[in-house]
């Protein structure tokens, strides 16, 4: 079983995200609770925890500081920051700390769906022995914003819509020319020359979610049109998509559509 752990303070954010995760996830993942970031070090030292979900803001010991700590000490840790505040300083500090995600609340079932899959497929690996997937590293000081505008404040507001219109048309290609790759956040943003919490804040101003959930959006789009075809194998349909394990790729599948892939060629196909 894969060891998880939720860390935050509020009683009612913590017993929604439980009953989230036990649904979808509690068949493979060990699931803990804390309610502050003391706790959850205390938690991750005696369960040897490799998933941390961690609130940002939380007495005492906040979900930063729990997560450089609990980075210090394991480098393979998948770390998901949640938090209420669209504050550009945590996406740094979350950077700093290579956290695989930065979820603001409200976040949808499906962003935090997509990224805690993405966490067990990483996680699986890291036990296997396998070399994992890169993580979100840290950026250097000297990349904090890209050249040209460096920030809002200094942006008309006809030169911000077209620095989004550009952005999410780069973002668009490049994922339409990569999908089939194991692609990150992070690769897309050293592919555009943007620092990794720059990129992570304007992506989120153009498509309202974070990069994993488009990602995976897209790929079910383009997995539906291969099932279109019949003469294409359905085992060979998740790699053509970017998902070397089928198992996962008709996780994800099913998550998305309500049904397993051949379930869907079934229904197409149907008189």
């Amino acid at each position: 079983m894969i060891q998880l752990m939720i860390a935050d303070d509020e009683r009612i954010e913590r017993f929604v995200l439980r009953k989230t995760l036990d649904k979808y996830l509690g068949d493979i993942c060990q699931i803990y609770e804390a309610e502050n970031g003391r706790q959850a070090l205390a938690l991750y030292r005696e369960k040897h925890i490799q998933i941390a979900i961690l609130d940002i803001e939380m007495p005492g010991i906040n979900g930063i500081q729990a997560a450089e700590e609990i980075r210090r000490c394991d480098p393979d840790c998948c770390i998901i920051f949640l938090t209420a505040f669209d504050d550009f300083h945590y996406a740094r500090q979350a950077v700093h700390v290579r956290a695989m995600e930065y979820l603001l609340k409200p976040y949808t079932e499906r962003e935090l769906l997509d990224v805690l899959d993405e966490a067990v497929r990483l996680t699986r690996r890291r036990l296997e022995n396998t070399s994992p997937a890169p993580l979100l590293s840290a950026a250097p000081a000297s990349a904090q914003a890209p050249a040209g505008p460096k920030t809002d404040a200094d942006e008309t507001d006809e030169e911000n819509r077209s620095r989004i219109l550009f952005l999410s048309q780069a973002i668009a290609d490049y994922v339409h020319r990569n999908y089939q790759n194991e692609i990150s956040m992070q690769d897309a943003a050293k592919a555009m020359n943007y620092s990794e919490a720059y990129f992570c804040k304007l992506f989120k101003q153009c498509f309202s979610c974070n990069f994993t959930a488009y990602l995976a959006e897209y790929r079910m789009e383009e997995a539906k049109k291969l099932l279109a075809r019949p003469t294409v194998n359905i085992k060979d349909i998740g790699k053509a998509v970017g998902y070397g394990d089928s198992n996962y790729f008709t996780k994800v599948f099913r998550r998305y559509t309500g049904m397993s892939p051949s379930e869907y060629r079934a229904k197409l196909f149907i008189k």
